[in-house]
């Protein structure tokens, strides 16, 4: 019999966001793979997690998915986690979890952390619907995305380090507008956890005059529909034409 994978959550930040079923199911497993096996060292630590550990992450994933689902297959429990957040979201595990589906092997995917959530919920932008975009490319379709985003209606959803801060918002500045709303939220559930909320050209000022650091998430608002000018007919005709 086939085991299984275990997609497990761990804190962006707040190592009291890690949930007692995350801790539990990491204890339970065969195997952890980690993104970064020194990082995650630390936590598993921290939480009394003495189970063995490997490396999977996005230089390596490739070539070991299918060692991963050969010992499922042969019956092991097998956690997947990341530094931080949840597997999959801009982070490795889509893969490793696309190779499980094609061989029938179960995948068990825990609620927990993510970092976009509360950007999103704290940017007071609407979220109802929106689009997650994650890293933007560098350099190639870079503009075209960027393009595209300016032309959604939807809320989008952009990760980006604090070095690119500056540049991608004023990339986004000539493709939305400088007036269009947007926010960014830094260091999510960590001591110095700030969202600044403005136009993205207040925003350009802002992070001008004061240097980001740490985890970078950027909310801009949707395009808004253009209003068609309603024309009444009535609108110019005298009572002595009635």
């Amino acid at each position: 019999m086939s085991g299984k994978l275990f997609i497990v959550p761990t804190p962006v930040g707040n190592l009291e966001d890690m949930s007692p079923r995350a801790i539990s199911t990491l204890k339970a497993v065969d195997l952890i793979l980690a993104e970064d096996t020194r990082t995650s060292s630390v936590l598993l630590r921290h939480f009394g997690i003495s189970t063995p550990l490997a490396s999977h992450h996005k230089f390596n994933e490739h070539e070991s998915s299918q060692s991963v689902v050969d010992q499922l297959v042969a019956g092991m429990n097998i956690a997947l986690i990341s530094d931080a957040g949840t597997p999959g979201i801009s982070d490795p595990g889509f893969l490793l979890s696309r190779e499980c589906r094609r061989n029938q092997i179960t995948v068990e995917t825990l609620p927990g952390p993510t970092a976009f959530v509360p950007a999103l919920v704290n940017s007071g932008l609407p979220c109802d619907r929106f689009r997650f975009e994650g890293f933007l490319p560098p350099k190639k379709g870079r503009q075209s995305r960027i393009q595209s985003i300016a032309e959604d209606p939807m809320t989008t959803v952009i990760y980006e380090s604090p070095l690119r801060l500056v540049k991608t918002l004023e990339q986004l500045s000539e493709a939305c507008g400088p007036d269009r709303g947007a926010s960014v939220s830094r260091e999510i559930s960590k001591l110095h956890d700030t969202t600044v909320r403005g136009t993205i050209s207040e925003l350009i000022e802002h992070f001008k005059q004061n240097n980001p650091k740490g985890e970078i998430v950027i909310i801009v608002a949707g395009k808004e529909e253009e209003k068609s000018a309603h024309k009444n007919k009535y609108k110019n005709i005298n009572d002595d034409d009635l």
